[in-house]
């Protein structure tokens, strides 16, 4: 699909205080790395993950992404009342009904006018409800809306230590399994998407594409999310097919994008993948054809942070100076289930409000961008 009238006008974005090494959750995992003899420092060798972000014990989603959801409505400035849709679609929520969008709308006093609804798509959440809400703007339906999600790594990070910790059951082979699951982080943002009319200098949204390989659904799997469950967030991830597959599927849908947007692989300025790790990165890049000089990425500070990695990311990178007026940008999801949605931008004046300057080097926090 195409969009003519659809911006992105503002990030919010919160990132939590409290950071975890790879080499610190190493260290939690003294037990197995001497029952195994495993050596030390293959978590960060490996996923080219220094650190990640966790959230203080008791945090829930709807918290940080009120304050998300605040920070883009208040910088851009518009009324409360013109927000017509508010999507919440992050993996982590706060139950499973109501809704966490019901709370967070609540706590951000938007209008009772407004869409109020949750997407769940693993990592590709945010990226669904911005395609939603840019639909609706085209349409005519709505003039604004905003989606936003907080991912929550603590709970995730503590039971697969504990788990892998106490279970005897677990060898060099099948260990693999949950290696997935320590490079998880911690984060929240919200985009706020409104009619070109509202900020005609923001960044255009050009098209979106889908593409679904869902064959591959039981590469990722979670632990089950039913009511009555008694849940442990654990997760088994067959990484290495993971990868082959999604990288696959996201160069059948980078493609579509190509296509749908007009544009030809040397026009592209700037990507922005799902962040994974040093390997997905570097193999899917070279399989789209792209260079790595100009990708985007978080990471190393933030490790995968689900389905606000992509949308941290595109903070990160207009907070660093790497996005720049008129800029191409490919935003390119890839999600376990295996689905993609990817999205083409122009670039233009996107107000970025939060502490995400915290992962950006100092050396880089006063580039001028040309849009201002």
């Amino acid at each position: 699909m195409r969009f003519e009238n659809v911006v992105l006008a503002a990030i919010g974005a919160e990132l939590p205080a409290e950071t975890w090494s790879s080499d610190e959750i190493e260290r939690r995992l003294q037990p197995l790395y001497q029952r195994l003899k495993l050596p030390e420092g293959r978590l960060e060798l490996m996923s080219g993950i220094a650190e990640r972000r966790v959230w203080q014990p008791g945090t829930v989603p709807s918290g940080p992404s009120i304050r998300c959801v605040d920070r883009a409505i208040d910088a851009l400035g518009i009324q409360r009342r013109e927000i017509g849709c508010l999507i919440h679609a992050s993996v982590c929520r706060d139950f499973l009904e109501p809704a966490t969008a019901s709370r967070v709308h609540h706590g951000a006093g938007l209008s009772q006018d407004c869409w109020v609804y949750d997407v769940s798509n693993a990592c590709l959440g945010l990226i669904n409800g911005a395609v939603q809400i840019a639909s609706l703007i085209q349409a005519g339906v709505i003039r604004a809306g905003v989606v936003v999600g907080t991912e929550n790594s603590r709970p995730l990070l503590e039971s697969t230590i504990h788990s892998l910790n106490t279970d005897p059951s677990i060898t060099r082979r099948n260990v693999k399994g949950a290696f997935a699951s320590l490079t998880i982080g911690s984060g929240s943002c919200a985009w706020l998407l409104t009619h070109r009319d509202l900020a005609p200098a923001a960044t255009s949204l050009n098209a979106a594409i889908a593409e679904a390989n869902t064959r591959f659904h039981d590469l990722c799997v979670s632990d089950s999310d039913s009511a009555g469950a008694g849940m442990q967030p654990l997760m088994d991830t067959d990484s290495e097919k993971l990868m082959a597959e999604g990288i696959a599927t996201g160069v059948a849908g980078f493609e579509k994008l190509i296509r749908e947007s007009g544009w030809q692989r040397p026009e592209i300025d700037r990507s922005i993948c799902h962040q994974v790790g040093v390997r997905h990165r570097s193999a899917m890049l070279a399989a789209m054809g792209l260079p790595e000089d100009r990708d985007s990425v978080s990471y190393p500070q933030l490790g995968n942070t689900g389905s606000v990695a992509l949308p941290l990311t595109v903070a990160r990178a207009a907070a660093a100076g790497e996005l720049m007026c008129d800029q191409r940008v490919a935003m390119l999801g890839i999600g376990s289930g295996i689905n993609s949605v990817m999205l083409s931008a122009t670039w233009g004046r996107t107000l970025v409000v939060g502490n995400v300057d915290e992962i950006v080097p100092s050396s880089a926090l006063n580039v001028e961008n040309a849009c201002d």
